[in-house]
């Protein structure tokens, strides 16, 4: 289940506008937050739009950049929120044990027998390192850490992680009934 070269990957993110020209505050995603304009045009994550980044600063952690076409403070308010994305095949190719987000999500994960424990829905990370959130056979969901000793074995082609859970994170609580026991 390798990636289509067609497929598209987030970069950033617009945060908001930037004063009253139209610049707009970018959250980039990259490795290097420049590199978000690295890559040409983005665009929306239907095709619809196309976004020409120029990067002119930085402001509180956040790049400042201009978008063709978009000339006033209205009109950058308007594209907060707005993901911007590129093509698969436009990005650089990965090296042995990297990984692009985009091509973790939908993988099967599976324990080190071969029992099925889910599939991959997201990757984040919350400043401690990479986690995969994993949506479990069994219901619900739960985050592994990214690292190799938890994920061992990453099968792009195949489709497929190995997870070793840490212990106890698979186990379920017993639920807990509330008021008075008799």
């Amino acid at each position: 289940m390798a990636p289509s070269a067609t497929s598209l990957v987030c970069l950033g993110a617009i945060a908001g506008a930037h004063g009253i020209k139209g610049l707009v505050r970018l959250k980039s995603f990259t490795a290097r937050a420049q590199d978000v304009a690295a890559y040409g045009p983005l665009q929306d994550a239907h095709g619809a739009r196309r976004f020409e980044l120029a990067l002119v600063g930085t402001s509180r952690g956040a790049l400042i950049a201009r978008i063709n076409g978009i000339d006033d403070r209205t009109a950058a308010e308007r594209l907060k929120g707005e993901k911007l994305y590129v093509a698969r095949d436009r990005l650089p190719p990965t090296a042995a044990g990297e990984f692009y987000h985009a091509d973790l999500i939908g993988l099967t994960a599976e324990q080190q027998d071969g029992a099925p424990l889910g599939r991959i829905i997201a990757v984040h990370d919350f400043g401690g390192g990479p986690s995969l959130e994993i949506e479990r056979v069994a219901g619900g969901s739960v985050l592994v850490p990214f690292t190799t000793h938890v994920v061992p074995a990453v099968d792009i082609e195949r489709g497929r992680v190995v997870v070793v859970p840490p212990a106890g994170l698979l186990e379920t609580a017993a639920p807990q009934r509330k008021g008075r026991s008799k």
